[in-house]
């Protein structure tokens, strides 16, 4: 993860196009640079390094000791090099000449540029050399008979070359692709998917970067990814309901991720398999968990609305959510089955996720409706353990609330009986975050460790930080052996946290808090 690769330079006809509607090209070149950028930044690694050598050291004794492994032990040694470095193991000797047609294959396109372009990170890769890459590609697939173990092609250019998709397509069904990651080098942006990507069969894992999906409706009902286990869609334009058609043509698929939704307004969670979903740069984005009995993990990492009122994240019945966040009053209206969560919704059995253990909140603490929510929401989810609270900015506050506001509420479950740790990302100093975090070192008996995170540049020491925090000290605390630690963080307000975002984590179900990221997890 993190890899990039530049884009493929505009062609003179496309920079004309671009000028007539009032573009200037530059700008959009760099617009896609950093989409890429993005991109580049969530997709997974693939298994194999550019950095890895073949090496051979010849034993004192001159026996050949590694060639006389199992066939089988050595087809799995040579399906974990890089895709040069497999084929160059035919030298070796008479008994490796027919292992690298036999060995599952690992095929990384990166690995293909010339050193001059794979240095050229922060350039364009040239159009000549994207078409080489993509040329060797189609040679690569065409000499190996399968099966594909990954595919991993995020330099190649496909524009220039009418069909090239659907054969590539059509080759990786017929060699058994298992892991395919596909990233457009525009332009154009949304260049279109073939159908016959539905007729990969042995998928089980694919992330698609800058294409538009191809439409479902005339499709038949035998297609479907019956293997599929995790699907990654970045900048992908894809419409609702043909998300609907591949999650429910995809019986196996635990793991769902969407980084910046295009097109998709509504996300419909119904499927048996899903286990994690994610989505990153969620746009005008409905998120409705109708049935999901096997979700454990629910993670929108960062949201934004362009247009119309609040969107919604409905939560059912979901027997086995435990992570959830982060929620966003300012973008996001909460529902729990069918009741819509108000300032002054009551809890009841009905109103209630106790399965979420791991809760997180972005809040205006400026903003007096915002702050309202923050007693409903906690309320519906008792049982929390571990609570993620970011405090935003507003240029606009409403009204700050005070202590008095907190001590009114009334008894909130989480916090009184389960609360065991609270990070409180983006600490300003305001009252109104003071007043919440004092709120909470007097009501959380079990509230062992409270973590308060500032943003790097906040304040002009750490002595100046900790000032702020007198009121909290004079607090009477009800739990006397909770621990309250101060950090600075790694960003400044305002700057884009990529590496708090990214999909590894978060799908990763060894780390059991994604959100921890200054504390071990």
């Amino acid at each position: 993860m993190g890899s990039s690769a530049p884009p493929v330079p505009m062609d003179p006809v496309r920079e004309a196009l671009t000028r007539v509607h009032g573009q200037d090209p530059h700008d959009l070149q760099a617009l896609i640079g950093r989409i890429l950028s993005y991109i580049h930044f969530v997709l997974p690694d693939p298994p194999v390094s550019r950095r890895t050598t073949l090496r051979a050291r010849r034993p004192h004794d001159d026996v050949d000791r590694v060639s006389a492994l199992p066939d089988t032990l050595l087809r799995d040694i040579i399906s974990r090099l890089p895709d040069k470095d497999a084929a160059r193991t035919a030298v070796l000797g008479t008994r490796w000449r027919g292992l690298w047609r036999s060995a599952p294959l690992v095929l990384v396109d990166s690995h293909l540029l010339t050193p001059a372009a794979a240095a050229a990170s922060g350039d364009q890769v040239a159009r000549n050399e994207a078409r080489r890459v993509t040329a060797a590609v189609s040679r690569v697939l065409a000499a190996h008979p399968g099966p594909f173990r990954c595919v991993h092609l995020t330099c190649s250019y496909m524009d220039e070359f009418p069909g090239l998709l659907v054969r590539w397509f059509q080759t990786l069904a017929v060699k058994g692709v298992q892991d395919l990651v596909l990233v457009n080098r525009p332009f154009p942006l949304a260049l279109d998917l073939p159908a016959t990507l539905f007729g990969m069969r042995a998928l089980t894992r694919l992330y698609l970067g800058l294409f538009k999906f191809p439409d479902t409706d005339g499709l038949r009902r035998t297609a479907f990814f019956p293997n599929l286990r995790e699907l990654g869609l970045c900048t992908v334009a894809i419409f609702s309901s043909d998300m609907d058609f591949v999650i429910a043509r995809s019986p196996a698929l635990e793991i769902l991720c969407i980084q910046a939704n295009m097109l998709t307004e509504r996300l419909r969670l119904i499927s048996r398999s899903l286990r994690c979903v994610q989505v990153i740069s969620a746009i005008d984005l409905d998120i409705l968990v109708e049935y999901a009995p096997h979700l454990e993990r629910l993670i929108i990492w960062s949201a934004s609305i362009k247009k119309g009122p609040s969107r919604r994240i409905k939560i059912a019945p979901a027997p086995v959510l435990s992570i959830l966040g982060y929620l966003e009053p300012e973008f996001y209206t909460l529902e729990v089955g069918n009741t819509v969560i108000k300032a002054d919704t009551r809890a009841s059995p009905t109103t209630m996720v106790p399965t979420v253990k791991i809760l997180g909140l972005k809040v205006r603490f400026g903003i007096h409706n915002e702050v309202k929510l923050l007693p409903a929401f906690l309320r519906c989810f008792p049982n929390v353990e571990r609570l993620h609270i970011e405090s935003k900015e507003t240029a606009e506050p409403t009204g700050k609330l005070n202590l008095n506001f907190w001590k009114e509420a009334g008894a909130i479950e989480c916090v009184q009986s389960h609360i065991k740790l609270m990070i409180f990302h983006n600490f300003h100093g305001d009252r109104s975050e003071l007043s919440f975090l004092q709120f909470f070192l007097e009501s959380a008996p079990m509230l062992t460790r409270l973590a308060i995170v500032y943003p790097k540049g906040t304040f002009t020491s750490m002595t100046e930080a900790k000032s702020k925090l007198g009121p909290l000290f004079a607090a009477k605390w009800a739990n006397t052996c909770c621990s309250l630690v101060l950090f600075e963080g790694f960003y400044a307000e305002g700057e884009e946290p990529l590496k708090l975002q990214n999909f590894e984590r978060g799908s990763n179900f060894s780390v059991s808090d994604p959100f921890a990221v200054i504390i071990r997890a």
